[in-house]
């Protein structure tokens, strides 16, 4: 299978690419080599061949959520540059003007 210059422009426009003349030449030439092989993937029998999801047999291997005491917010506090007992003193993000 083979894919046109005008194709390779129009996939250029979408991707809004601006290609030389080289370089069309070249993508004409790389496009129609995948679409090529594609096409032979086609060919293959995948009859008995069963759909997955992944191409490794793969399981959840999360563990089990569990509660768990908190730290106390003097602890979590105690490494904090500033604070005011009660929060997390950070630069201001937004100006109010």
């Amino acid at each position: 299978m083979s894919i046109s210059r005008e194709e390779v422009l129009h996939i250029a426009k979408l991707a809004r690419l601006s290609l030389s003349e080289e370089e069309i030449t070249m993508y004409t030439h790389q496009l129609g080599d995948i679409l090529n092989y594609v096409q032979k993937l086609n060919e293959l029998n995948i009859d008995d061949v069963e759909p997955m999801k992944h191409v490794l047999d793969m399981v959840n291997v999360l563990r089990e959520d569990k509660d768990l005491p908190s730290l106390s917010r003097e602890d979590v506090l105690k490494n904090a540059p500033e604070h005011d007992k009660e929060f997390f003193k950070v630069p201001r993000v937004l100006r109010t003007e």
